[in-house]
């Protein structure tokens, strides 16, 4: 059986997971905001999150895991503290997702690939410019022409002063403000840096 790598405490990670057999798993705008709400409840309180994007049959997340000493939850049955466990956490979120998509469309097949996937981010210029990444997706796999439009990601929350979960203080501090953070991306559309680390980012 192949062995799984686990997500460690404190270290940077780009994950992403798709459909199985590149299938679309967002039908509509309620699944985007469903698979959203089920990440705040099985992963955002263990990880730091910095963006994210939605696609048709994909998803982006860049994320830190939380130190060890925040990695618990209360047990349902009793106050008990539990350890968690981050990668299962993330098989939690995409296990209720199928569920409620398969109950809600007849389906019986299973909607994403076995394992999702996730590189450690090492470096300052591969989080900067991953960001950029993240948010351009769109735009890269030609669902739209200005990815900025895109409604299913976290660009304009991190731009916004509304309610959120991101790290949205720390990713404009990052980048020197709100509005030194749109130029980067209008000033960025090569990202052939990072290719080597996302080449198997195919719809």
């Amino acid at each position: 059986m192949q062995k799984t790598n686990e997500l460690v405490p404190c270290k940077f990670y780009h994950v992403y997971t798709r459909g199985n057999n590149s299938e679309t798993v967002f039908v509509n705008q309620e699944s985007y905001y469903y698979f959203l709400q089920l990440y705040r409840k099985y992963v955002a309180p263990f990880v730091h999150t910095y963006c994210y994007c939605l696609l048709p049959n994909h998803v982006h997340f860049l994320i830190q895991v939380k130190g060890a000493e925040n990695l618990f939850k209360q047990s349902e049955q009793n106050q008990e503290l539990l350890p968690v466990n981050i990668h299962r956490q993330w098989g939690h979120l995409l296990n209720a997702f199928t569920k409620a998509l398969n109950t809600r469309y007849g389906r019986a097949d299973s909607l994403f690939q076995k394992r999702f996937r996730r590189k450690e981010v090492t470096s300052e210029a591969y989080f900067t410019r991953l960001i950029f990444y993240i948010h351009f997706n769109p735009q890269h796999h030609g669902l739209i022409q200005d990815f900025k439009e895109w409604p299913y990601s976290s660009y304009h929350s991190l731009l916004s002063k509304k309610q959120t979960t991101l790290e949205r203080d720390t990713v404009l501090e990052w980048f020197g403000g709100k509005n030194q953070l749109e130029r980067f991306h209008q000033e960025l559309t090569d990202f052939r840096s990072i290719t080597p680390l996302i080449e198997e980012d195919e719809l």
